[in-house]
């Protein structure tokens, strides 16, 4: 529940515009955007979007790091007198959120534009697909689009989450965790040359790098051992990597977002001092990043994506929208993404008085 989903249930419902406005506890709020903008007008690669599934399904791919944040933080107990790691470990899951739809974004532009257009079911419209060097599974059984599977279309497994309990020993795991998933991004950003998996790997190497310093960092206020000294791992800068030039930029190698307005207020008890690469001082900002519009990918209605009938699915549509005024919805829609992208207000792109976290970016995210 969240003010995002009351957005969602106020358009099918007609209700009353003020309830957009009301602050709504939340678990979870999903803003319908993503942490970083991508390529939209480009070619299809099947074997790039093959590649990208090792980091959405990989043992080191954003399911892995999703979830065993999350179930850790889920089951971490004397919560209030870890408090600090706590809150360190909730606001990385909610980033990690929004960086699973990032990848499955990505692939699903690699896959874009493989059906012909205009084609019908006697046309074989899946022929290009079929000749090409992907994985089948993302045509033939998805709506050719992303898999919680890895390069080789094997299912993501919930025996790579590893809870322990034991507050060290699950921030060294994380901090292995993201050694591992920073050599599968630095090894799908070797194997193409397509721009969307370019910027993809861009901006995770730069988030990531963040999340494997904060654990870093986590684990010397915790045994005193000079573990920084072992960055960046693998070894090698991401200065070295020009799509992360960017991000580093703006400083989003040093920086940890709460996604909360008023949650997770200890994080800077862990997450403090400098960047050991470049000095430039540790930060945790409130709220969650400005977020980027999704793809709308055109239907394929040859091979029934969303219906084999879009004219009957535009008139259903038609009909569910009949006699709804959503004008002064749109008005307020708008004003909340102003308000998310910081263009009203100083709240480093949270709006003032939401509880934003996860999800699409979330915006996250």
């Amino acid at each position: 529940m969240g003010q995002a989903l009351a957005v969602s249930l106020h358009r099918n419902t007609g209700s009353a515009v003020l309830l957009v406005l009301e602050r709504i506890n939340t678990m979870f709020m999903r803003i319908d955007q993503l942490q970083v903008d991508l390529p939209k007008n480009v070619e299809p690669d099947p074997a790039a979007a093959a590649a990208v599934q090792e980091l959405m399904g990989g043992r080191f791919g954003e399911m892995s790091t999703l979830n065993n944040y999350m179930h850790q933080s889920f089951n971490m107990r004397g919560r209030e007198e870890i408090r600090p790691f706590y809150d360190l470990v909730a606001s990385i899951t909610a980033e990690e959120f929004g960086h699973v739809e990032l990848v499955a974004a990505t692939i699903n532009l690699l896959l874009n534009g493989g059906e012909p257009d205009n084609a019908t079911p006697k046309d074989a419209p899946l022929t290009k697909l079929n000749g090409g060097n992907g994985i089948r599974h993302q045509f033939l059984v998805n709506g050719n689009s992303s898999l919680v599977a890895n390069a080789q279309a094997a299912p993501w497994q919930g025996d790579y989450v590893f809870s322990s309990g034991n507050l060290v020993l699950d921030m060294l795991h994380n901090f292995f965790l993201e050694s591992g998933a920073r050599m599968g991004k630095l090894r799908v950003y070797e194997s193409t040359t397509h721009p969307v998996a370019k910027r993809l790997c861009g901006y995770l190497l730069t988030r990531g790098g963040v999340h494997q310093l904060a654990y870093a960092v986590a684990l010397e206020k915790l045994t005193g051992v000079s573990v920084q000294k072992m960055l960046p791992v693998p070894d090698i800068s991401n200065t070295k990597i020009p799509e992360t030039a960017e991000f580093q930029a703006k400083n989003l190698h040093a920086i940890l977002y709460r996604f909360s307005e008023t949650d997770y207020q200890r994080i800077s008890e862990v997450f403090n001092g400098v960047h050991p690469e470049d000095g430039t001082p540790l930060s945790v900002v409130d709220g969650h990043p400005a977020g980027h519009a999704l793809a709308d990918l055109k239907p394929a209605p040859a091979s029934g994506i969303p219906s084999f009938d879009m004219g009957e699915m535009q008139e259903i549509v038609s009909r569910l929208m009949k006699g709804n005024d959503y004008s002064k919805l749109d008005d307020a829609m708008a004003a909340m993404n102003n308000k998310s992208n910081g263009t009203t207000n100083g709240s480093n792109g949270a709006a003032d008085g939401y509880t934003p976290v996860v999800g699409s970016e979330v915006k996250v995210s």
